[in-house]
């Protein structure tokens, strides 16, 4: 008790879905926001309020910043794609989103996984924004400000770089105020959310560098003008999912004068920030059981010769696999033709795939 998030029903299925996948799902199938692909105006009336499970912080940010929501949307669906790319090795493969926002219990009651989905929702909502002021997208603001440490002798700031300021500033205001109403689950798993939210939102900080464009005769790179611009966040996946793997398991009690989280196993030390945590160990995610949360191996795809955790030994959990063939059409023989184009031929050839039993 109270290490759980609480059961979610459909109206309040917004703070119960980590990845805002609900939210997006809803936009993508209304029609009205998309024409031939291109952007529409957002009208308060007809979707901030219809919005089912937006408390009160995210309902006003809405109504306040509807240029916001656009940004908000690509980040949900950015952080659908991102995380299962970067647990296609693993597994627990993230792709229990697909039953948004009917979430399972492994994104639901305080894991490991839930840890990770939480935290690089709350950096894509960031980077979404972030990227979004310096593209020219947002008409609320601009670039990042410009650094101020002093170029170096080979380059000048300039360009437009990330608005991290602003991104982090409403980003945090949208993914963290859910975790402000008493019905985001007990306190433990509020303080948990929060805490991982931070965690994703210092390691998009740290992907913070500097980046720079070549002027000169004939690319010679005699003038750079530099910006500081953000990672992907593929790159801020991977830096999170070494933070999953290395999780620290925390329990709830009073430390001091008020609860607090702590290590389960290392009690003697507070959490630390850069550290992502959990309150409830997850399966082995070997077999199929939906009351935990787990889709099973079977039928998925390993790598005979791999010693890591795609290899079949470790994917298929000593069940064994079988083998089959597949003939796969590649472009080959390519060759450059001035100019400027490439001709390529089609080549076939047969690879070796294996799937768990």
């Amino acid at each position: 008790p109270g290490h759980a998030a609480a059961p979610c029903t459909s109206r309040l299925a917004w703070f119960c879905t980590p990845l805002l996948i609900h939210f997006w799902e809803f936009l993508s199938r209304d029609r009205g926001l998309m024409t031939n692909g291109s952007r529409v105006a957002w009208n308060e009336t007809q979707h901030c309020k219809i919005l089912d499970g937006l408390v009160s912080d995210q309902l006003q940010l809405c109504r306040r910043n509807l240029e916001l929501m656009h940004s908000i949307i690509h980040a949900a669906k950015e952080t659908k794609g991102v995380c299962q790319k970067t647990f296609s090795d693993m597994r627990w493969n993230c792709s229990s989103i697909e039953y948004a926002p009917s979430f399972t219990p492994d994104l639901m009651k305080g894991t490991r996984e839930s840890a990770f989905v939480y935290a690089l929702a709350a950096a894509a909502v960031s980077h979404s924004i972030a990227r979004a002021c310096a593209s020219g997208e947002l008409p609320i603001c601009s670039c990042g400000s410009v650094p101020s440490e002093v170029p170096g002798p080979d380059f000048r700031w300039g360009g437009c770089g990330d608005n991290l300021r602003y991104g982090l500033q409403m980003g945090s205001a949208f993914a963290d105020g859910p975790m402000k109403s008493s019905k985001a689950g007990g306190q433990a798993t509020r303080l948990m959310n929060l805490h991982n939210n931070a965690v994703g939102r210092q390691v998009l900080i740290d992907s913070l560098e500097t980046k720079c464009k070549c002027h000169g005769v004939s690319g010679s790179c005699s003038v750079k003008t530099c910006w500081k611009g953000l990672q992907d966040l593929n790159e801020i996946a991977t830096d999170l999912k070494s933070k999953y793997l290395a999780a620290i398991k925390v329990t709830h009690r009073h430390m001091g004068s008020r609860k607090q989280l702590v290590p389960k196993e290392l009690d003697i030390r507070p959490v630390r920030e850069a550290e992502l945590v959990y309150l409830v160990s997850s399966p082995d995610y070997c077999m199929k059981n939906p009351k935990l949360g787990s889709l099973g191996t079977q039928d998925r795809q390993c790598n005979k010769t791999s010693v890591g955790s795609d290899s079949c030994n470790l994917m298929c959990c000593g069940r064994g696999y079988n083998a089959y063939t597949e003939t796969v059409v590649e472009r080959c023989q390519c060759k450059y033709h001035w100019c400027c184009y490439v001709m390529c031929k089609k080549c076939q050839r047969t690879v070796e795939r294996y799937v768990c039993k």
